[in-house]
């Protein structure tokens, strides 16, 4: 639900608020928040508050710290987990310089810019996020132990599955935050769970994606379980993944699928290391089920995209190298930027690569491109690319290239 400043003072003295979080994410899209009481909303209004951005990974030095949050009224949610009396509730926030200048790091105004663009030149993008995720069990001071909760496998259900009861109240509680899952199961790992969500805007999916790890780590721990959302906390087991369904619709639906696909498949290497940020992302690419090449197929989940077996409406993409360790707001930003850059230059899309990938000789893969296979080789790649300096600011490409 929408609301305006007036309303969101009524709603506060009306439902007994009396703690707001106002949220953002730095440059990785680590979730960060500054409390205030609701007299300060006002204020957080007009002139937004101060914190210091120094302390922020990729936000800048001491020498220029001060930034301002102004609150997004239309993203005002609930904490559900909180008191009933006393109530806190969360609100979204734009990052400004003190002049009122948009901050060139809020990831998220980067992602409103690319989608307002793509709508100047008649495109719309929609997106489903898929996110994967461990449940271990806690030692005696709560932290992980690295242990899985279960040992059960791909959409087994309970006793097997012990998951099920925690995937359930986190669905609940998105639904009482508003956020509506389209559905959830057991994954192929031990304690690996999956929840899907429907498609949205851009910008709706991205804040779902991050609102969504805040409740499951909130809810794993209220039932006794850390939840791990790396790319491949175990050894010997499959990795996590954030497989990006999107979708178009513009002037000439049909040959633009097949354009944006080709911008993604010709861009996807500079762009990997916003999708895959940490060295343990490069222990899960080319394993048990995520793509180490640059190939597309139909059904094929040993690939880069996948187009799944959908018609109409339902039609879609699936990008399936992200993983959950990706800031959401960079990567629909560089998603959308790749699938228009295909669409404005007309590529065409290469042959589908209609095999297994995993079980091919090297003969049968040696005509594909390889997805960068470390972090470092992916850094290199953004660091000498025109079209990610194009769209990512200098200080988040440092940020993330010069680790």
């Amino acid at each position: 639900m929408e609301y305006n400043n007036d309303e969101i003072m009524e709603y506060m003295r009306e439902e007994d608020v009396k703690f707001i979080r106002l949220a953002f994410c730095d440059v990785f899209g680590k979730q960060k928040n500054i409390s205030v009481m609701p007299d300060e909303l006002p204020r957080a209004f007009r002139y937004g508050i101060a914190f210091d951005a120094s302390a922020i990974a990729g936000f800048g030095d001491e020498a220029r710290s001060d930034l301002f949050l102004h609150p997004d009224p239309a993203t005002l949610t609930v904490l559900p987990w909180r008191p009933e009396h006393g109530r806190v509730v969360r609100m979204l926030s734009d990052i400004t310089y003190p002049d009122g200048r948009t901050f060139e790091c809020d990831t998220r105004a980067l992602l409103k810019k690319a989608v307002a663009e793509a709508a100047e030149k008649g495109f719309r993008f929609s997106f489903g996020a898929e996110q994967e995720f461990y449940l271990f069990k806690t030692d005696e001071s709560g932290y992980s132990s690295k242990i899985p909760c279960d040992n059960a496998g791909y959409m087994d259900i309970a006793p097997e599955d012990r998951g099920e009861n925690v995937r359930r109240e986190i669905c609940l509680t998105l639904e009482q935050m508003g956020v509506r899952p389209e559905s959830s199961h057991h994954e192929e790992g031990p304690g690996q769970n999956e929840i899907d969500f429907r498609f949205s805007d851009p910008l709706t999916a991205a804040d779902q994606a991050g609102l969504f790890q805040t409740v499951v780590r909130t809810v794993s721990h209220r039932n006794g379980y850390s939840a791990d959302f790396s790319a491949r906390p175990l050894e010997n087991a499959p990795g996590n993944g954030f497989h990006i369904n999107l979708s178009l619709s513009g002037p000439s639906r049909k040959e633009d699928f097949s354009c944006m696909i080709a911008g993604l498949l010709d861009r996807i290497r500079e762009i990997t290391v916003f999708l895959n940020p940490t060295e343990n992302s490069y222990e899960r690419l080319g394993r048990n089920k995520a793509p180490g090449y640059v190939t597309w197929s139909k059904e094929n989940r040993s690939q880069l995209v996948r187009i799944p077996a959908a018609e109409g409406e339902y039609r879609r993409i699936e990008l399936r190298s992200p993983d959950p360790c990706a800031n959401p707001y960079l990567a629909f930003t560089l998603i959308i930027r790749a699938a228009l850059y295909g669409v404005e230059n007309r590529l065409a899309l290469p042959a589908p690569a209609d095999f297994n990938l995993y079980a091919a000789d090297p003969d049968g893969v040696s005509a594909f491109r390889k997805l960068p296979s470390s972090l470092a080789e992916a850094r290199d790649a953004a660091k000498a690319s025109s079209f990610v300096r194009r769209f990512v600011p200098a200080p988040i490409v440092d940020a993330y290239c010069e680790g």
